[in-house]
């Protein structure tokens, strides 16, 4: 097979085209930014649940004086009732599966309600009588809460005891169905783009049917007719992903690290990570531009 002569003939297929050519790498730009998009958000929930998940605690909640729970009947907790709070926390039984725990008391935990709602209505009307005393506890394995909500949600002047993980679950939740909405998105894009490849690629063999009646004559080999084509949908597919790459490492570079990663206390997706993604991306472009041309080209020689 002559290369020279088969890019020429991909050359030629490219510029009678144009137009759709470039279509086709705008849909193919705009499907893979998604997935990429898509596939950095699912790097992200990954790092975020690596990180949070070994830090989240176990809040086992006092009863105040305005507590309305079952076990709360008598009012606000006693010294006797924390002090077995406690010697339950540091018993042989819980013990083995506590890294640590600390105490604070109502003082401290308007404190902390002040700094973290500061300028809102609600740090003017809060007294630090209505905020419960707490054991914040810190597990081993963080998956091992629910034995430390055993043993302790049934003692007198408990009022609650609250796995943190729970919130981080809503938070990832809305997080993944974010990003199963790209992905979904993503998807029907990259149909799109297969088939305004398999539709471009049609209409450069439609217009060429004359020079491919002759070849056909002369005994050119189905593979070096259809070689061309296949090169004219790669070569879209490939600039379009090229596209996708770039548009990935800039969100990533100027969005994520350069804005969020500055203004969040959280771990962020970095340009390694983008690194990681991008040639992905390139390969997914090529494939789907590669197998979408050939199928369209191989029909079109069977009619």
């Amino acid at each position: 097979m002559r290369l020279g002569l088969v890019l020429s003939e991909a050359a030629n297929g490219l510029r009678r085209n144009a137009s759709m050519v470039v279509s086709v790498v705008l849909v193919t730009f705009i499907s893979l930014t998604f997935v990429g998009t898509a596939a950095l958000l699912q790097l992200q929930i990954a790092q975020m649940k690596n990180y949070w998940y070994d830090r989240a605690q176990v809040a086992v909640y006092l009863c105040t004086s305005v507590s309305t729970a079952a076990g709360c009947t008598d009012g606000e907790a006693t010294e006797e009732q924390k002090a077995a709070v406690e010697s339950q926390l540091a018993s042989d039984i819980l013990a083995p599966f506590i890294d640590e725990f600390y105490f604070e008391d109502h003082q401290q935990a308007y404190e902390n309600f002040q700094e973290q709602f500061e300028g809102t209505p609600a740090a003017d009307y809060v007294t630090p009588e209505v905020l419960n005393e707490t054991f914040w506890v810190n597990l081993v394995d963080p998956s091992q809460a629910a034995v430390l909500a055993e043993s302790l949600a049934g003692l007198a002047g408990v009022e609650q005891v609250v796995d943190q993980r729970r919130y981080l679950d809503q938070i990832f939740d809305v997080l993944n169905a974010a990003s199963y909405t790209a992905i979904a998105i993503a998807a029907i894009m990259l149909v799109a783009a297969a088939l305004l490849i398999a539709t471009t690629i049609r209409l450069s063999a439609f217009s060429r049917r004359r020079e491919l009646g002759i070849m056909r004559l002369v005994g050119a080999s189905n593979r070096f007719i259809q070689t061309p084509f296949v090169l004219e949908g790669v070569f879209a597919g490939l600039i379009g992903s090229l596209l996708a790459g770039g548009a990935v490492i800039a969100i990533v570079h100027f969005f994520v690290q350069g804005y969020l990663a500055a203004n969040l206390s959280f771990t962020f997706v970095d340009l390694t990570d983008a690194f990681i993604v991008v040639p992905l991306l390139i390969l997914v472009g090529v494939l789907l531009a590669a197998v979408s041309a050939g199928i369209a080209i191989t029909r079109y020689l069977k009619v």
